[in-house]
């Protein structure tokens, strides 16, 4: 009997090790996404970045079987959702889907965010760089890049612009206009994109400078004017609107980005994984013709090309904001 149980005892260790060994083992690990994925968006709702990642993540749910669920957590410019992300289990399912300017932005504006940009992450890959609109009112004392400038400079600091907080790309893009033209406006701070667009839509802030997708409807409608766009050649969608720099700042340009992230320490697999999915996604002709009907243009690199675009752009924003004495308010 002994003998007996002693064989059977044996045997079943032997063949527990044996499947844990195998990577089709009954021991192996679940395949991976077997639950829902948490997105932790650090923008407000409605923002260019938070657009395009809520059309991209239920193509990206398609393909890995389980549902992308966005959760906004806004406050600091974005720093209260960066930093949730930084701490969060590196196991894949708690993913970030950020804009440039929290990780190429704040950290060079603040050195205390909490994070570190280029240490605290996995970059998973890019999604969409965004094309870039100096909006205004209908009753705003401009009409155009020019009419902007002229005003600004019989008004030094009187005259308003809304941003979505101070070192947001709202901020850093309006900033540069402004160095680049030589004059000055006053910066009125809201929580988010989305509460500065309002704000400029409601006529409580004459100004504005946004990621095109973002005021796109209302501009469409009539409820913004677009003074010009930052890119270096016009948008097809707005053809008559001349750019930035044709309308009186030569080679001036300013443009962001979109991309989802990991924490640290998420295995290499899982974020090859869904490199894939995103790949895919943006690879479908509905995604990719809606995304550029918005104003966005598609990226889909490699979590490779992501790294070495993420660092190389962390460099140059250090240069402009300290170029242009940028500061947090």
């Amino acid at each position: 009997m002994r003998r007996r149980l002693f064989a059977f005892t044996m045997g079943a260790l032997f063949a527990c090790s044996m499947a844990a060994a195998m990577p089709g083992g009954a021991l192996a690990q679940p395949a991976y996404p077997d639950r829902p994925i948490r997105v932790i968006m650090p923008l407000a709702a409605g923002s260019a970045v938070d657009v395009v990642v809520r059309i991209v993540s239920d193509r990206m749910g398609e393909t890995l079987g389980q549902r992308l669920l966005i959760e906004n957590q806004t406050g600091a410019s974005g720093m209260v959702g960066m930093r949730a992300g930084a701490r969060a289990t590196p196991d894949g399912y708690t993913l970030l889907a950020v804009n440039d300017a929290v990780l190429t932005m704040l950290p060079n504006l603040n050195a205390q965010v909490g994070y570190d940009p280029l240490r605290d992450f996995a970059p998973i890959g890019q999604i969409v760089r965004i094309r870039w609109a100096l909006v205004a009112h209908p009753s705003a004392p401009a009409r155009d890049v020019a009419g902007l400038i002229a005003a600004a400079r019989a008004r030094p600091g009187q005259i308003d612009y809304a941003s979505g907080g101070a070192g947001s790309p709202q901020h850093i893009a309006m900033e540069t206009f402004l160095q680049k033209a030589g004059v000055r406006m006053n910066h009125i701070s809201y929580r988010g994109a989305t509460p500065a667009l309002t704000a400029v839509t409601a006529g409580e802030v004459p100004f504005g400078f946004f990621g095109l997708p973002t005021p796109n409807t209302f501009i469409r409608d009539s409820q913004l004017r677009l003074l010009g766009t930052a890119g270096p050649a016009r948008i097809d969608s707005f053809p008559d609107s001349p750019t930035i720099a044709e309308a009186g700042l030569p080679g001036f340009s300013f443009f962001t980005w979109g991309a989802f992230l990991a924490p640290a320490g998420t295995p290499p697999a899982i974020v090859a994984r869904l490199n894939g999915a995103l790949r895919e996604a943006l690879a479908r002709p509905a995604v990719k013709d809606r995304l550029e009907q918005l104003g966005y243009e598609v990226v889909a690199n490699t979590p490779e090309a992501f790294t070495a675009e993420l660092a190389k752009d962390h460099a140059a924003m250090a240069e402009i904001i300290r170029t242009a004495g940028i500061r947090m308010e």
